[in-house]
C-alpha cells in the first residue's frame, strides 16, 4: 500500500503546503507613478506620488466623490449604493439625513477602502498601463475642496489589445502553478473518497444489500419522508423553545375556546374572541413567520403593551392568544360618529389619558432594550382599550430592533418600506430612514386624529398637503378660538380647556416636524402629557364638566 502512495508523496506535500499557506498569500498592486506596471515591486510604500496596496493592510478609511443621479440623489440611496454610513455622509456634506441633492451634484462619500489587487477569477482581470483605479485621500476632505468641473474619464483600451510578452510569460507560469495545485488537490480528494468508501462499505454492507432490492418508487418515498420529519422536528424545537415562556395550546383547545371559530366569536379580520380556563382571550389566526413578534413579546413586560399568553400551531397556521381588551380598538371610539354609533364617546380627559398610556408604552419599547425597538405601525386600530379604558400598544409584527445605537448612530436605512400610509414619517417613506422618530411622527398623527375625530386621510383632503402644514393656521396664532373650535372634534361640544387644547396641538406640531432631528423623543413627551392630564383633571373639577354616556376614567 505504501509503494502505491509513494509516487504521489511530493505532489501531496506541495498541495498540503499550498493549502496551509494560502492565508498568507497577499494580493498586491502598486499605484506609484508609472509603477502600475511593475508587478514584482514589493512593500507598501506611501508618498505624494502614490502607494502600494497589499493584503497586510486590508481596509482603511477613504473618501470618494459621487455625482448624483435621478435614482441616487438622497443621503440614504447614495449610502446604500456605495456601502457608506448615512450619518457620516450627511455630516461631511453638512446636510441632514433626509436631504435630497439636486441632480449632477458632487457629493463626498466616506467609504471603507479594501484592496485585493488583481484576481485570476475575474473576467476582465487585465489592468492597462497608466489606468487610474483608485486615488485614496488620507485626510478627510471638505466640500469646498471639491472641483465642480466635470472631467470625462479617459477611454479604456479595448480588451482585445495585446499585452506585453513578459506579461504572457508571467501569466503562463502562474497558470502552471495553479494547474499543479488543482491536480494535487484532486488527487488528495480522490484518495480520501476511496478510503471513506472502503470504511462505509464494510459498516453498511447489510444496509446496502437491503436498499439494492428496493424499487425506484419506494426509494423516492424514502427520500420524502425524512424531509417531512425534519420539518416536524424543526417545528418541535421552535415550540419547545417558546414553551419556556408561553403556554402552547393544543389546537382542539383553540377550537373549543372559539366554538370552532364561530362567526359569533369573530371580532374583526382573523381575530376571534375565545374563553380559555374561564378567561376571555383574543385569538389571532395568522400564517408566515411570527418568530419576530413572539421574540419581542417574550421580552416585553409592560401594562401598556398587549400581552401574549400562549399560542398554537395547526396545518401551517399560527394561533396567537392575547389578553382580551374589552373595549376594543381606539379607532372604534374615535371615528364612531361616522358609523352613527352615539354610544361610543371619549371625553377630553379620557383622550389625554389614552394618549399618555400610548406614549408610555412606546417609550418603553424604545428604552427597555440596549437597542430600541421601533413599532413602525403605530395607529389608532393598533391601540386596544381594556375595561378601564387603559390603552395598550398592540400588533408588533412589523416592529424592528434598530442596531447601531450603541455606536451613537441614531438613524439606519432600509429599502423595505412597510407600514400605513398617512402614519409614515416623510424620511422613512421617501428614503427608508428608520429611527425612534418615525414612531414619534406616527404618535403625532394618532393624537391629531384623537382630538379632531377625523382620519388622517380626511384631514389631508387637499392634494399635495402635508401634515406638518395642517397646523400652521393655528399654532402660534393669537385669537384663534374660532379656528380651534372648527378644528376640534365636534362631539366634545367644547368641553375642553382651550389653553390646554392649544398646548396639545403644539405637542402634535412638534411630533410632525419634517426634520426628524426637530422632533422630541418619547421620554420627553411622557412627562409633558402627564402634566397636561393633571391640569385637565383640575380644570374638570373646577368647571364640573358633565360626563356623556357614563364613560369615565377612575
Amino acid at each position: 500500500m505504501t509503494m502505491h502512495l509513494f509516487p504521489f508523496t511530493p505532489l501531496f506535500i506541495f498541495t498540503l503546503f499550498f493549502i496551509t499557506n494560502i492565508s498568507i498569500i497577499l494580493g498586491q498592486q502598486p499605484y506609484i507613478g508609472l509603477g502600475t506596471t511593475a508587478c514584482p515591486r514589493k512593500g507598501d510604500a506611501k508618498s505624494i506620488r502614490g502607494y502600494t496596496c497589499n493584503g497586510e493592510t486590508q481596509t482603511c478609511q477613504a473618501y470618494l466623490t459621487f455625482r448624483t443621479q435621478p435614482i441616487y440623489s438622497s443621503v440614504s440611496t447614495i449610502s446604500s449604493l456605495l456601502g457608506s454610513n448615512p450619518s457620516q455622509l450627511a455630516e461631511i456634506n453638512s446636510v441632514s439625513l433626509n436631504e435630497t441633492f439636486e441632480t449632477n451634484k458632487m457629493v463626498i462619500v466616506p467609504v471603507n477602502c479594501s484592496c485585493s489587487a488583481n484576481s485570476l477569477t475575474l473576467t476582465q482581470a487585465t489592468i492597462y498601463p497608466f489606468t487610474t483605479l483608485l486615488v485614496p485621500l488620507f485626510d478627510k476632505p471638505s466640500s469646498s475642496q471639491i472641483q465642480t468641473v466635470s472631467v470625462s474619464p479617459p477611454q479604456q483600451p479595448s480588451p482585445s489589445s495585446s499585452s506585453p510578452s513578459s506579461t504572457d510569460k508571467t501569466s503562463n507560469k502562474t497558470w502552471v502553478y495553479v494547474v499543479i495545485g488543482v491536480l494535487g488537490g484532486v488527487v488528495v480528494l480522490a484518495l480520501a473518497l476511496v478510503l471513506y468508501g472502503f470504511i462505509f462499505f464494510k459498516k453498511g454492507k447489510k444496509k446496502n444489500n437491503f436498499l439494492a432490492n428496493v424499487s425506484e418508487s419506494t426509494s423516492y418515498e424514502a427520500k420524502e419522508k425524512p424531509v417531512k420529519k425534519e420539518e416536524e422536528k424543526l417545528l418541535e424545537i421552535i415550540i419547545s423553545g417558546i414553551a419556556q415562556s408561553f403556554k402552547v395550546y393544543d389546537f382542539d383547545e383553540i377550537k373549543v375556546a372559539t366554538d370552532d371559530f364561530s362567526p359569533s366569536c369573530l371580532i374583526k379580520g382573523n381575530v376571534y374572541r375565545g374563553v380559555i380556563n374561564g378567561d376571555l382571550a383574543a385569538i389571532k389566526k395568522t400564517e408566515g413567520d411570527v418568530s419576530k413578534e413572539i421574540q419581542i413579546l417574550n421580552k416585553v413586560n409592560h401594562s401598556n403593551v398587549i400581552r401574549l399568553s400562549g399560542l398554537s400551531f395547526n396545518e401551517g397556521h399560527w394561533y396567537l392568544v392575547y389578553e382580551y381588551a374589552t373595549n376594543g380598538a381606539l379607532n372604534e371610539w374615535i371615528f364612531s360618529n361616522k358609523m352613527n354609533d352615539e354610544k361610543k364617546f371619549l371625553s377630553w380627559i379620557q383622550r389625554i389619558k389614552i394618549a399618555l398610556d400610548v406614549a408610555i408604552g412606546v417609550e418603553y419599547l424604545h428604552s427597555f432594550n440596549s437597542n430600541p425597538y421601533i413599532h413602525k405601525d403605530l395607529k389608532c386600530s393598533n391601540i386596544l382599550l381594556d375595561n378601564d379604558f387603559k390603552a395598550k400598544v398592540s400588533n408588533l409584527r412589523l416592529a424592528r430592533c434598530v442596531q447601531g445605537v450603541e455606536n451613537d448612530e441614531e438613524f439606519v436605512a432600509t429599502r423595505h418600506i412597510v407600514g400605513t400610509r398617512g402614519y409614515m414619517a416623510p424620511e422613512y417613506l421617501e428614503n427608508g430612514i428608520v429611527s425612534t422618530k418615525i414612531d414619534v411622527y406616527a404618535f403625532g398623527v394618532l393624537m391629531l386624529e384623537m382630538i379632531t375625530g377625523k382620519e388622517v386621510g380626511f384631514i389631508l383632503s387637499k392634494d399635495g398637503e402635508n401634515l406638518f402644514d395642517v397646523l400652521s393656521g393655528i399654532v402660534g396664532k393669537e385669537s384663534c378660538d374660532e379656528k380651534l373650535k372648527e378644528f376640534m372634534d365636534s362631539s366634545l361640544e367644547g368641553n375642553y380647556p382651550i389653553e390646554l387644547a392649544m398646548f396639545v396641538i403644539e405637542i402634535i406640531d412638534d411630533c410632525l416636524k419634517k426634520d426628524p432631528v426637530d422632533r422630541p423623543e418619547m421620554d420627553e413627551i411622557v412627562p409633558i402629557l402627564s402634566r397636561t392630564l393633571n391640569s385637565s383633571l383640575s380644570w374638570e373639577m373646577s368647571v364640573n364638566v358633565p360626563m356623556k354616556h357614563g364613560h369615565s376614567l377612575d
